[in-house]
């Protein structure tokens, strides 16, 4: 998979030459200690953040599937802790067996199972909170656990259902590589064009200038890499490419605007501290919540076969005797 391959070189090429960009400017003293320690701690993150990400992509598809199930677990905890739901035990617990089960119908590429889960969790969870006999309080807790299970477990967990594909590595990388560079599009027009705020009392810092320069240059990216990617497809058409890379720019910066909406209104800075100089992981992935169904059910519509479902890929692995 040559767009897999080259991805690898991509990222580890930008990293080694940052590190090396970092190593001079402080080696010449062109920033001060306290910004060197940041760069050196978030160059750091990035590294640990790149391997964590690509390996399992490498390795196989029940590691993807894995992987996204450990990450939506983090995530799922990192909301509950600051919305206060991690104090209802038993709604975590419902909230935990639903992304468990996710990744079961995953590895098992039961892709009804998969859409059953949804409703089905956060049906319990609603059940599970009446049992705590407290009617003052219900609505906030319930709605809450539920939210967080959707978002960060259910949406989360469509990541995983993509390595049901025989040719989900550059699928996968497509998504991951786009997200990030919608941010890094997103902060440099901003930065560098100004312009007025988008929605200042929810994000501050961005600007509609930041907002149309990451959808027209991410749309960009993807109408180029994705003709590599989906190659020989009905995918590779150049309307398709365009509307998956606007929806990706779309989807992300909305993503990255609901996780400031949740922090603004909880008081905090960051969801967490598991990543020295990002915060915690919601904070790093926010922009990727809202996109992987919307591209799961966009290209099982748009391919021949949908995903999971292409000739010779076994379903109902584990049920299907």
């Amino acid at each position: 998979e040559r767009f897999t391959v080259g991805s690898l070189i991509l990222v580890v090429s930008v990293i080694a030459l940052s590190g090396l960009l970092i190593a001079y400017l402080r080696g010449a003293k062109k920033v001060d200690e306290k910004l060197s320690q940041e760069l050196v701690l978030r160059w750091r993150s990035w590294v640990v953040i790149a391997l964590l990400l690509f390996a399992p992509i490498l390795i196989g598809p029940g590691w993807v599937i894995l992987g996204v199930c450990l990450l939506s677990l983090l995530c799922y905890r990192e909301f509950a802790q600051v919305t206060g739901v991690d104090r209802h035990y038993s709604l975590s617990a419902v909230a935990a067996i639903g992304i468990l089960m996710l990744a079961f119908a995953s590895l098992d590429n039961y892709f009804r199972l998969f859409t059953a889960i949804a409703p089905l969790t956060v049906g319990l969870i609603a059940i599970v909170s009446i049992l705590h006999d407290q009617p003052q309080g219900y609505l906030q807790r319930t709605s809450l656990s539920a939210l967080g299970f959707v978002l960060f477990g259910y949406c989360l967990g469509y990541l995983g259902y993509f390595a049901n594909s025989p040719h989900f590595r550059p699928i996968v990388i497509l998504i991951l590589l786009c997200v990030e560079l919608n941010d890094v599009y997103a902060f440099c027009c901003g930065k560098l064009l100004g312009g007025p705020k988008a929605i200042p009392a929810t994000s501050p810092g961005k600007t509609w200038t930041g907002c149309i320069g990451a959808l027209i240059f991410t749309t960009a990216t993807v109408y180029i890499l994705g003709s590599f990617v989906f190659a020989e497809t009905a995918a590779a058409k150049t309307g398709h490419l365009l509307f998956m890379g606007a929806s990706l720019s779309v989807l992300g910066q909305f993503g990255d605007l609901l996780l400031s909406s949740i922090k603004r209104d909880v008081g905090v800075k960051d969801m967490g501290t598991l990543i020295p100089g990002h915060g915690g992981l919601l904070d790093r992935f926010d922009s990727l919540g809202l996109l992987p169904p919307a591209a799961l059910h966009y290209l099982s519509v748009v391919l021949t076969s949908p995903i999971g479902a292409e000739p010779g890929v076994p379903q109902r692995f584990f049920t299907g005797g």
